[in-house]
């Protein structure tokens, strides 16, 4: 195999990683493609709740053509045994020749650990093939392992003067139709949406994925809600029974609203607070230790002043508009302002919007 095409099966193997993101729990969503004498004879993607992993099902589908085949695999095979045996040991008894790696597992239990199994069975290894394209769809579970909280992700929506909305008017149309609909697709892709409770009061939002066939992928919607002032009748209380809705609160927060919200099917994050404001890195945390890998908010300039003031803001996804809005809510960041601790990773148009994507560095 010459390195071009080990690159050009790594790429369809990472589109195939794309297909589950968000919906595989605790476990990354990873790809894998057995291709014996030029054929892709074998595809797996992490299954949705996270088990079984894509290399059993890619070496199933593959069968006895799996023997002298080359694997490609967009994340390292794991080495410990959990409710399965290690992805690397299923290689080697499936005979491949060759297994073709991108991204790197800071797992300690797997780190180097997989293509160790691998090189002692004979198998050629080969290591950081588009390794930090496939890096960009795992950030999720790689900042959760790293740094034991999820990836944030902070989307706006920016009008051509800098503003995110009119004070007092609820929600304001800055974008087209064509960049709402990718949101609602970065949604599908996401665990979490997060919000301040001044948004939830303002716009009554629903936070959900309306893409028609992806309504099931909905995230979990989590609103900055201290001391429980989301209504009984507002669209996220209502809708909590379809999908979830979890509020970070005090303790102290009055126990007839808890219950009240609860009879709605509201969950509720017991969170610290600090100057009379949620702990981000505390919540940040508690969420990642519940399986939380990715976190987008989206709502309010408190909110995302907050997350970018502590630091926590690991990619920046704003839609530019092309009107202007006049007085208003300021963005909190724009393309003009973006820290130089970002780079500028992907940019696009959507119809007549701008799309700026930056990624943080280091």
């Amino acid at each position: 195999m010459t390195a071009e095409t080990d690159r050009r099966y790594m790429a369809a193997s990472i589109r195939l990683s794309r297909r589950n993101l968000g919906l595989t729990a605790t476990n990354p969503s990873v790809g894998t493609l057995i291709v014996r004498d030029g054929v892709v004879v074998g595809r797996g993607v992490t299954a949705i709740g996270g088990r079984p992993h894509a290399e059993p099902q890619a070496l199933a589908e593959a069968g006895s053509l799996a023997e002298g085949a080359t694997a490609y695999v967009t994340l390292e095979p794991c080495a410990h045994h959990g409710r399965t045996p290690p992805c690397a040991d299923a290689l080697v008894t499936a005979g491949v020749a060759r297994v073709v790696g991108a991204a790197s597992d800071p797992d300690p239990r797997v780190s180097g650990k997989g293509y160790a199994i691998l090189r002692e069975a004979g198998i050629e290894v080969v290591e950081g093939v588009l390794a930090n394209e496939a890096a960009d769809l795992l950030a999720g579970y790689l900042t959760r392992a790293r740094l034991k909280r999820p990836e944030v992700t902070l989307k706006l929506a920016v009008s051509s003067d800098g503003m995110i909305g009119r004070r007092g008017e609820g929600q304001v149309a800055i974008t087209g139709a064509v960049s709402r609909r990718q949101v609602h697709r970065m949604r599908a892709e996401s665990d979490a949406i997060l919000i301040g409770v001044g948004t939830a009061l303002a716009d009554d939002p629903e936070l959900t994925c309306r893409l028609p066939g992806l309504e099931a992928r909905s995230p979990a919607r989590i609103v900055l809600d201290a001391t429980l002032r989301l209504p009984l009748a507002s669209k996220l209380a209502a809708g909590a029974r379809q999908t979830p809705v979890l509020l970070a609160s005090s303790v102290e927060a009055d126990e007839e609203r808890r219950a009240a919200l609860a009879a709605l099917g509201v969950g509720f994050l017991s969170a610290e607070l600090h100057e009379g404001r949620i702990a981000l890195p505390e919540l940040l945390e508690d969420l990642a230790a519940q399986g939380f890998m990715t976190l987008m908010v989206e709502g309010g300039a408190e909110t995302a002043h907050q997350f970018l003031a502590e630091g926590l803001v690991d990619r920046i996804a704003l839609f530019a508009g092309p009107d202007a809005i006049g007085e208003g809510v300021a963005a909190p960041v724009t393309p003009a302002t973006v820290s130089a601790g970002f780079r500028l990773a992907r940019q696009a148009r959507f119809g007549d919007d701008l799309y700026h994507e930056y990624v943080r560095e280091g």
